[in-house]
């Protein structure tokens, strides 16, 4: 196998490690709903972007789907 001739001084192993750093990320308030959100990005509560709305979220209603799970035990329990 190749081996190294001279050994890497640490300038030279500290310039190629200056991208191994985590970056922190700016995190603003959403001028929409005023959650957190990571800025130039789609908020993740509200699904809008500058004004625009990029994400359609459904709207699930509890009591709609309670009725739809009541209907299927009643339909089980008919069934037997």
């Amino acid at each position: 196998m190749a081996v190294p001739k001279r050994k890497t001084s640490k300038s030279k192993r500290d310039k190629r490690r200056t991208h191994d750093r985590l970056k922190i990320l700016n995190i603003t308030e959403c001028p929409r709903c005023h959650s957190k959100k990571i800025s130039h990005r789609v908020c993740g509560n509200c699904g809008y972007y500058s004004e625009n709305e990029i994400i359609i979220f459904e709207k699930k209603d509890k009591k709609k789907e309670k009725k739809e799970v009541d209907k299927k035990k009643e339909k089980k329990e008919t069934d037997k």
